[in-house]
């Protein structure tokens, strides 16, 4: 009687455990279901985001873009940090970010749960207001700049100029990379490189037949070599500095002048220049062609907080613990409005973003500034406020022309964020 009253209570027992099981693993399932995070299995995540030699085969862009340094057959160097790390403290108290997109009302993981972001920081007076990563990435991760380098590129040029090691922006680029004297982008001067206006015929349309997809081609076989690319073209469409037309070509150009004035890496020289002086907590890379130059116009490579860093460096005026690394009036040349020829204003140079010396110039009365990239990247900087913001991301598109959404909602989080942390929003 005993044991039959025992196996009765096991029996029920058994039951009502399966049950909760069954609940938990449904509430469960529902969790990971919501936690899903965009398109993640087309991004590799059953393989656990894999690297890859094709960068951007949808399965290896976020494993290969957070961890270039061990896809096999790059080439790069290091940008070496040094022992004195700025900190970045976590704000004791930090006011939820919020935005509206489309007459809709969202907060930061919503934004989040909605596009393909692979990290997410936000800075006010150094210190971190929210930090995210997603898709498996960690702060660990040196995440691929895309265009954002060709920024990295002007400030390096504004330290060279300080240095008298260029002695001039109005100096033609073949005076340094002496490589391109001759020829069109030789003749035309480091101020035009600075603000793509050099007038040279280039196409840079992402499609994968126009003139920037044969200097990628180049960069990554050698074969032809960069430098007869940047050679062959020699046709203008404008003169020099009248007009801007974006052209990663042109950063190119100024990469050869800082190792053509120098003698060095831009590898030594970012290491020296920025990387220590700035604080950075960990070893950044170039990538190189095969002409084992950097790639100037887009292969630079940081953790998100060193990006932070050097948007926290941008929005001080080139300053780090009362120390200035960058000439401040050279940082407000490249990034003021008012300091730019009319044709380089917003709504002008571009129906939105003004240019300056390789920063997009944001629509703002406040000057307000961004670091580029395709497929998502960017550093958004708001100086008078201490406002920075840094995005990582694996769009599927490369520009706004050819997917706007994603970009447009990237906009309206930057301007969320500036409204819920002080900053100013008035239009220019």
């Amino acid at each position: 009687m005993m044991r039959l009253e025992q196996e009765t209570r096991m029996r029920h027992r058994s039951k009502t455990l399966g049950f909760v099981l069954a609940i938990m693993s449904g509430w469960l399932g529902l969790v990971a279901s919501c936690a899903a995070e965009p398109d993640e299995d087309v991004l590799g995540k059953s393989s656990g985001y894999p690297l890859g030699p094709r960068w951007s085969a949808m399965t290896n862009r976020v494993g290969s873009w957070s961890a270039l340094d061990r896809v096999p057959g790059v080439l790069g160097q290091f940008v070496r940090h040094g022992e004195n790390v700025l900190p970045l403290p976590k704000a004791l108290q930090p006011p939820e970010i919020k935005y509206r997109f489309r007459s809709q009302a969202y907060t930061l993981d919503d934004y989040l749960e909605r596009r393909r972001v692979t990290g997410l920081l936000v800075l006010k007076n150094g210190e971190i207001v929210a930090e995210r990563y997603r898709y498996g990435r960690s702060e660990e991760a040196r995440f691929l700049s895309f265009s954002m380098a060709k920024s990295v590129t002007s400030m390096l040029i504004g330290v060279a100029l300080e240095k008298g090691v260029i002695a001039s922006l109005d100096e033609p680029a073949g005076q340094y990379a002496k490589d391109l004297a001759g020829s069109a982008y030789g003749a035309t001067s480091i101020r035009h490189l600075l603000r793509m206006s050099s007038g040279i015929t280039f196409t840079e349309r992402y499609d994968g037949q126009d003139d920037v997809a044969k200097l990628s081609y180049s960069f990554a076989t050698g074969s032809p070599s960069t430098l007869s690319v940047l050679r062959s073209f020699s046709e203008r469409h404008s003169p020099p500095g009248e007009k801007f037309v974006y052209a990663s070509a042109e950063t190119d150009v100024l990469g050869r002048v800082l190792t053509g004035a120098t003698g060095r890496s831009m590898a030594d020289l970012t290491t020296e220049w920025l990387w220590k002086p700035l604080g950075a907590e960990s070893d950044a890379f170039w990538c190189h062609g095969r002409d084992r130059q950097a790639g100037a116009y887009f292969c630079f490579n940081a953790t998100l907080r060193d990006w932070g860093r050097l948007g926290l460096l941008m929005a001080n005026d080139g300053k780090v613990a009362g120390r200035q690394i960058i000439s401040a009036d050279y940082l407000h040349e490249a990034t003021d409005i008012a300091k730019q020829p009319a044709a380089f204003a917003p709504a002008k140079a571009t129906p939105y973003f003004g240019y300056g010396y390789q920063f997009w110039l944001q629509p703002l009365k406040e000057r307000s500034f961004v670091f580029q990239g395709v497929h998502g990247q960017a550093v958004f900087v708001q100086p008078a406020t201490g406002i920075v913001m840094v995005q990582t991301a694996v769009y599927a598109q490369a520009s706004g022309a050819q997917d706007p959404e994603p970009h447009t909602e990237r906009a309206a989080l930057w301007l969320g964020v500036l409204q819920s942390l002080g900053g100013r929003t008035e239009r220019y």
